[in-house]
């Protein structure tokens, strides 16, 4: 199991965002994959810049076949 926390907190350009591609190939329908973000799927183009079809590879990948979980309400770390 892959375990990606915080995605979007910084753009993938060039290198890593083919990485990424590669990565996410790779486990397609093999493995399981997690991703958390706090950024809506709608803004993941935003992150995954300068290769529209690297991005449009990855998040056809992952978003068609996910499973979806959206947490609202307030943040528990107010609380501490």
């Amino acid at each position: 199991m892959l375990i990606l926390d915080d995605f979007g907190i910084r753009s993938l350009d060039g290198q890593q965002l083919l990485d990424l591609m590669e990565i996410i190939e790779d486990r397609h329908g093999k493995k399981s994959t997690i991703i958390i973000s706090q950024l809506p799927i709608s803004n993941w183009y935003d992150v995954l810049q300068g290769n529209t079809t690297a991005a449009d590879a990855i998040l056809d990948r992952l978003v068609h076949t996910a499973i979806r979980f959206e947490l609202k309400g307030e943040s528990l770390r107010k609380n501490n």
